[in-house]
């Protein structure tokens, strides 16, 4: 029992004794002093540790129990770097990361000695070529054409895009590089609720402007919406799109949080919020609260605008819900031009741990039952589909399109451009590489005209790789890749098209009737225009 005591005590007792025993010898050998002022710290530090009644482990074993917490907190820097295989997806894996730095830097995406991938192993993915290759296109004319037959003001889109992020969540200066690397490169960059800000503008980048239940930039004093300052920031030619974002990714129905002490004057100017208090995003809209309400908020919002292309965000969740939306278009004849589904894996922003790993609908599946119910409604051709989670790579966008999406969309692809190294500390306000945080010396790290460079390259040279790939299919431009022209395995020993795992309604299902699937067929019943609330069947 001594024994194990003084192996608990053992490090306390040394910086006693080291603090201690070489005081007679000081006046001659002065080189001690350095030694006895450390170990006289790290005494006084044991007998706090004695002393204090909040950490078990530091009563027990004062001094050397701070290991323990010094492990903890550098724990994800020493698994990323020393510990993690190139595979491990958490939520990134390195070579996934590897990948975006690289094309960022211009350096190339290339790999020799052959995959490291389990091409025999059940869930492996990928494209399958053609023996009359085409020539690969010009990734310039990757576009789609987004505004259905109500919009005045189409916008020609680029596919590949950059997810919604809001200033307060990033910095201002990960702000400005995303803008400008999206203006050199002719693509989108999705603003995220926290709405317009100035370093927004600076770039004169194309803008999504995301409106979310907050209604920052365009709110009351007590939060309701506000349409004549709506009007007033739509109006704006850098605005190309409005998106209304029903629910996220990443915490779907629990609403958004900004911390006070990341909230500058500069976010409170933006948001049109109170300073020193946490700016919370209600769960839910109060201005619209059926199907048939949200339709007619959209009319209102596409009138505002002046016509400029307007539709909606969310991460499917029952099923009914989203087919409601649907019976409502078909009863009011009103038509988002776009809808943008994101996918549970998460995103940018923190949430509690169970809805991260426990709630809403991974982003293939969403994807497919928008795409299908649409199909089943008929009104797929009016209405245009982007899709938002874990997009790096050029594969991971062509899996998309194969599955029923016009166009992908990438927030921490784009982060990884600017300098992200995923030490998941967006929510500390201590982002390590100044992409997260509002603390100006950790921002001031991260230099705009190197990101903004590093963001158009990343793009560009994706781009230039679906390019290729889709020429190694026989295809010259994504619209026309399908389901086909993907496959799975399923097993060790059985290969499957995407057209053949996926359920595929046939146009116009649903309001004919005679749908195969009891999941569609049910899931329509329950659906209904004037309430989100499950019918009975």
């Amino acid at each position: 029992m001594q024994v194990k005591t003084l192996g608990r005590y053992g490090v306390f007792a040394a910086c006693i004794a080291l603090a201690v025993l070489p005081l007679p010898f000081l006046g001659v050998a002065p080189g001690l002093w350095p030694v006895v002022v450390i170990a006289a710290g790290l005494s006084l530090l044991g007998l706090h540790d004695l002393r204090q009644e909040r950490h078990a482990v530091r009563r027990n074993y004062p001094v050397i129990g701070h290991v323990r917490y010094m492990a903890e907190a550098i724990r994800p820097e020493i698994r990323q770097y020393l510990l993690e295989d190139d595979d491990d997806k958490v939520p990134f894996s390195r070579a996934q990361r590897s990948l975006v730095y690289a094309r960022a830097k211009n350096e190339g995406g290339e790999k020799a000695f052959g995959t490291l991938v389990d091409v025999y192993g059940a869930g492996y993915e990928f494209i399958s070529h053609s023996a009359l290759p085409a020539a690969a296109a010009d990734p310039a004319g990757f576009r789609v054409a987004i505004g259905g037959p109500q919009c005045r003001k189409p916008y020609s889109a680029s596919i590949f895009n950059i997810s919604a992020m809001s200033f307060g969540s990033l910095s201002a200066n990960a702000i400005r590089a995303l803008n400008k690397g999206a203006a050199k490169g002719r693509f989108a960059h999705d603003t995220g609720e926290g709405s317009i800000s100035p370093y927004h503008r600076e770039g004169g980048g194309d803008l999504i402007w995301e409106l979310g239940s907050g209604y920052f930039g365009c709110r009351t004093d007590d939060g309701l919406f506000d349409p004549e300052k709506f009007a007033a920031q739509a109006a704006g030619d850098q605005v190309k799109m409005i998106e209304i974002k029903l629910s996220q990714g990443a915490k779907p129905g629990h609403g958004g949080i900004l911390p006070a002490h990341k909230i500058s004057a500069e976010i409170a100017a933006t948001r049109g919020v109170p300073m020193g208090r946490d700016c919370v995003s209600p769960a839910r809209h109060s201005a619209f609260s059926t199907p048939i309400e949200l339709m007619r908020f959209i009319e209102r919002l596409r009138d505002l605008s002046g016509g400029k292309p307007v539709g909606f965000k969310l991460c499917v969740g029952h099923p009914w819900e989203f087919m409601g939306m649907v019976k409502a278009m078909l009863e009011t004849g009103i038509l988002p031009d776009f809808i943008v589904v994101d996918g549970k894996e998460g995103g940018t922003g923190a949430a509690p741990v169970e809805f991260t790993d426990h709630l809403g609908v991974p982003l293939r599946e969403g994807l497919l039952f928008v795409h299908n119910t649409l199909i089943g409604a008929g009104l797929r051709d009016k209405i245009r589909i982007g899709a938002a989670g874990r997009v790096v790579s050029a594969f991971d966008i062509a899996s998309l399109l194969a599955l029923g999406a016009d166009w992908a969309n990438a927030a921490r692809g784009f982060m990884f451009a600017i300098g992200c190294i995923q030490s998941q500390s967006c929510h500390t306000n201590r982002c390590p590489t100044g992409v997260a945080t509002q603390d100006p010396l950790r921002q001031k790290a991260l230099v705009v005209p190197d990101k903004a460079e590093r963001v158009f390259s990343f793009h560009r040279n994706t781009m230039k790789a679906l390019a290729e790939m889709l020429a190694a299919a026989g295809l010259d431009h994504p619209s026309k890749l399908g389901p086909h022209h993907l496959a799975k395995r399923v097993n060790a020993t059985e290969i499957r098209l995407f057209s053949q795992i996926h359920y595929a309604l046939r146009p116009g299902a649903l309001i004919e009737g005679g749908v195969s699937s009891s999941f569609y067929a049910d899931s329509w019943k329950m659906a209904s225009a004037d309430s989100f609330d499950a019918q009975p069947v």
